[in-house]
Formats: structure tokens, sequence, C-alpha cells
């Protein structure tokens, strides 16, 4: 599924890449650090097919959207974020995988008018524990000089449990598209992201939530309990995705699909 790419262009920012396809009620899916809109490539198709208005994103120094940005990470992405909905015309129900899921919490605590769901996969909305030493290393494993080679190796093992059948050539464009020049340094600004601020805004998030973890996501000790913990800070639910690690939505697309879709038609009942 193709479709014409757009900017959004901010004021002494950068410009933001996206894509809209289908008429209904808006859905913005936004990707994780060091990956591309076409996370989504499975999942767009049948949301767009089921009715609805679905725009994916890049994030800022990734794909499609300019790397010289003054700022990475949750802050800046829930700016993007809200950005996008009103540039679109929202509300919308924010999709966001690992840590776009947090800056998709700050974006909906702050601007509750724009987001009218959320549907966190794989979410970082909290620092995981892993300790000084580890968060240190693992910086400076995704340093400039190696960031790239670094990605490469490790992003198969965050596919734990079935990869998608074309899980090579879609690696492959990860790793070029982060080759080009300025989008290894974003990466690794973007890596530098905490998650303290979207942890904090917990509270304040009104909107209705869908948790969609893998079960074999390998960024949490206990994927399960880390998706129980997020729905209950947030009075959501939660969907559990067999044979997935940390992208259900490209490994078990048809799973989280039907998952997706039953929350959405929750929304418009309550809507009704």
């Amino acid at each position: 599924m193709t479709t014409e790419t757009q900017h959004l262009r901010r004021d002494g920012l950068g410009a933001l890449a996206y894509d809209v396809q289908g008429e209904g009620p808006l859905l913005l899916l936004v990707p994780g650090m060091g990956d591309l809109r076409g996370t989504y490539r499975f999942l767009a198709p049948v949301l767009v097919a089921a009715g609805y208005r679905v725009a994916t994103t890049d994030l800022r120094g990734h794909g499609d959207s300019e790397a010289h940005f003054p700022a990475y990470g949750d802050i800046a992405t829930a700016s993007d974020i809200a950005d996008l909905i009103r540039e679109l015309g929202g509300p919308a129900v924010v999709v966001g995988n690992s840590m776009a899921a947090g800056a998709a919490v700050i974006a909906a605590a702050e601007h509750p008018e724009l987001v009218s769901g959320l549907v966190l996969v794989g979410p970082f909305v909290r620092d995981p524990g892993v300790g000084v030493v580890k968060t240190l290393l693992f910086r400076l494993l995704m340093a400039r000089p190696w960031a790239v080679a670094a990605w490469k190796a490790y992003l198969p093992t965050l596919y734990a449990g079935a990869q998608p059948a074309d899980f090579d050539e879609y690696r492959d464009a990860v790793v070029a598209s982060m080759r080009r020049p300025g989008y290894a340094r974003a990466f690794s600004l973007t890596t530098r992201t905490e998650h303290a601020t979207a942890e904090a805004k917990l509270p304040a998030v009104s909107a209705p939530t869908l948790v969609v973890m893998g079960e074999k996501d390998p960024d949490f000790p206990n994927p399960r309990a880390e998706a129980e913990w997020v729905a209950a800070a947030l009075r959501g639910e939660v969907a559990m995705a067999p044979e997935a690690g940390h992208y259900p939505h490209a490994q078990q697309p048809e799973r989280v699909a039907s998952a997706v879709l039953g929350f959405l038609r929750t929304l418009a009942g309550q809507r009704a």
C-alpha cells in the first residue's frame, strides 16, 4: 500500500514526513525509535479497509523526516503528535509503539481535546529499572561511530517469536535510512530519551486506552506484568500477542488488528 509522502514543516525546527490514507475517523500511527513508519505496513491497510483515515509518520531524524531538529525523544515527539493532529484535523486515536507510546501519553495528558484514545504497543511509559550502568552501556552501544551496525545486529532480538516474512528486506530499509548523513546522529540522540515525564503524566490522561504487548517482548522482564501495570495506571485494557516481541503489530498483525478494531468499536459506541 503506497501513497504520496507529505511533510509538516515546523518553523525553525524541521519537517516531519507522514502519509494519509482512507476516509473516516482519524488514527495517527507513530513508530518507536530506530524504526520507520513502514512498521505499520500490515496494520494500516486493515484499519483503512475498516473505515478509518489512517496517518503514519516518521519520527524526527528517522525515515523521510528531516534530521536536523534541535531536540529528540518523548517530549519532542509529543509536541509533534499534537501538531500533526491539528494539521490533519483531529481529534485522533494515537497508536504509539515503544518510545512513541510514552510520547502519546504526554500528548494525551497535555492536549485531551486532540487525543480521543490511545493504543500503546510495547509501551515505554516509565524508565526501565535496569540501573545506571546498563543504561550507560546501551547509550555507548548506540553512539554514532557504531550506531548503525549495533542497531542492525540488535533489531532481530526485538522480534522474538515470529518474524514477518519480509523482515530481512525491512531491516535493510531501516539500516539504509540510518546510514544517510545526519541520521545516525539523530538516532543516537533519540536513544537518550527518558520516560519520567510520561510516567508523571499518567494520572492526567483521560483518554480510553488499549495496551498491546508481545508475550516475548525482550525489553521487559515480565511483559504481561508491565502491560497490566500500564493498563491499571490508565484505567485501560490489555491485549497480549503470543509469539511476538517488541513489534506485535508487525509480527502478529491479524491478532493486533482484531484487538485494535474491537477497541475502536468500543470507543465509537461510547460516543454514540
